[in-house]
């Protein structure tokens, strides 16, 4: 007789889910990590005999984790390509906010710097890391250090930090805001992946713009 165990359902969910499945027809994806304060390379095909993927589907969440806009990355996901993006969604000087944190924050900056895009941006917005990826950026990097610090406590960023109180009365600097908001969302997402991987690019913005009807 089967039996309804925890230790049952939980290998059927593993057999379903199956998130490293990978179809017969798709060539094996080899993942290499790319450090986030690096720019990142375009990797070229070999061959068009497998269906092709998107590199990465960017975000843009609220501190309190609201989606507020995404784009599809189709070879990188470079600093000129994140800042097309944030122009995209942020098309004048009044919808834009005042801190926009994101993992290449320092690249961000120095490309905004090269193109002369920064002359618009320094009016409204400052570019800060977020404390998850921080403390994998070079300390030597002055400028990501200072411009792009998420809980500078010099006085530079007074919004960035507040100071809070313990248990015990001591008295400590706090960030003000959820810098990982997007992070946690993509580990939220990566439990879909082996389904949102095989959708097709219709379909795809279809779902997505239906969830995003329903919050």
């Amino acid at each position: 007789m089967y039996q309804h165990s925890q230790q049952n359902l939980a290998g059927i969910k593993r057999k379903l889910q199956r998130p490293a499945e990978n179809a017969e027809w798709n060539p094996a994806v080899i993942e290499t990590v790319q450090p986030h304060d690096e720019e990142a390379t375009e990797t070229a095909r070999k061959h068009y005999f497998g269906p092709a993927q998107f590199y990465c589907v960017e975000t843009i969440c609220a501190p309190c984790g609201v989606v507020i806009g995404w784009d599809k990355f189709a070879k990188s996901e470079s600093p000129t390509k994140i800042l097309n993006f944030l122009n995209a969604m942020y098309p004048t000087q009044d919808s834009r906010p005042d801190y926009i944190c994101i993992d290449k924050a320092c690249l961000v900056l120095q490309t905004s710097l090269t193109n002369n895009s920064w002359d618009m941006w320094s009016q409204t917005t400052r570019f800060i890391v977020d404390s998850y990826h921080h403390t994998n950026h070079s300390a030597d990097d002055k400028l990501c250090s200072t411009w792009c610090n998420p809980p500078p406590t010099d006085g530079s960023a007074p919004n960035l930090v507040v100071l809070a109180k313990d248990k015990k009365g001591i008295f400590y600097w706090k960030r003000a805001f959820n810098t990982q908001a997007c992070e946690q969302l993509n580990s939220w997402l990566g439990g879909f992946e082996s389904i949102l991987k095989h959708m097709t690019i219709g379909n795809f913005i279809t779902q997505s713009m239906w969830l995003k009807s329903k919050k």
